[in-house]
């Protein structure tokens, strides 16, 4: 699940709600959250991810980007790819799950409420797979997080500060971790749309 807006209102909480988006079963983090410094490979990951996706979906991919904070140089981060697909409509399933599931990857999030979210584990890289819709406003919102952050050294840096304080409690969920980012990422975002 992604902090790219706030859900105060959708936001799953608790362990029975957190299982309701969850494919398989979901079992709490109940730790600190690991952040690395940024690895100039997390790129090349990526770039390879991104070349697979492709050969599996073909001309269902609209758009592969990668997102979050192993997107940024310089940001530390969870060691963990965030790749956003974006396809025409993320709703209906058969247009890329199972061919998806074929080259293992695995659906894990299913969130119908928040833009038709969908989210997969990759099978060799430890990464989280996106799927939205196009047009849907959350694409914009983390592309303009993303590239705001890769140019303004200021609130990448406040943003860096943030995500280690927070890292160093114990979560049990890791989406906890990334609901308490949230008004900092509001911050940013205010920023940067201030500036369009």
């Amino acid at each position: 699940m992604s902090s790219m807006q706030d859900r105060s209102n959708s936001t799953p909480k608790s362990d029975e709600d957190l299982q309701k988006v969850t494919v398989g079963e979901h079992k709490p983090h109940t730790a600190s959250i690991t952040l690395l410094e940024y690895d100039p490979r997390w790129p090349e990951l990526f770039a390879r991810e991104a070349k697979r996706i492709r050969s599996v979906l073909g001309n269902n991919v609209l758009q592969v980007e990668h997102v979050e904070s192993t997107s940024v140089p310089g940001l530390c981060a969870k060691p963990i790819i965030d790749i956003l697909l974006v396809v025409t409509d993320s709703a209906d399933e058969m247009t890329y799950v199972p061919d998806l599931e074929r080259f293992g990857y695995t659906l894990r999030i299913r969130e119908p409420e928040w833009f038709e979210h969908r989210m997969f584990k990759g099978p060799d890289t430890d990464l989280n797979l996106h799927v939205l819709s196009k047009g849907a406003s959350e694409v914009d919102r983390m592309l303009r997080f993303r590239n705001w952050l890769r140019t303004n050294q200021f609130d990448r840096e406040e943003y860096a500060d943030v995500k280690r304080n927070l890292a160093q409690r114990e979560w049990r969920h890791v989406q906890h971790y990334a609901d308490a980012k949230n008004s900092i990422v509001q911050e940013i975002m205010e920023r940067a749309n201030a500036v369009e």
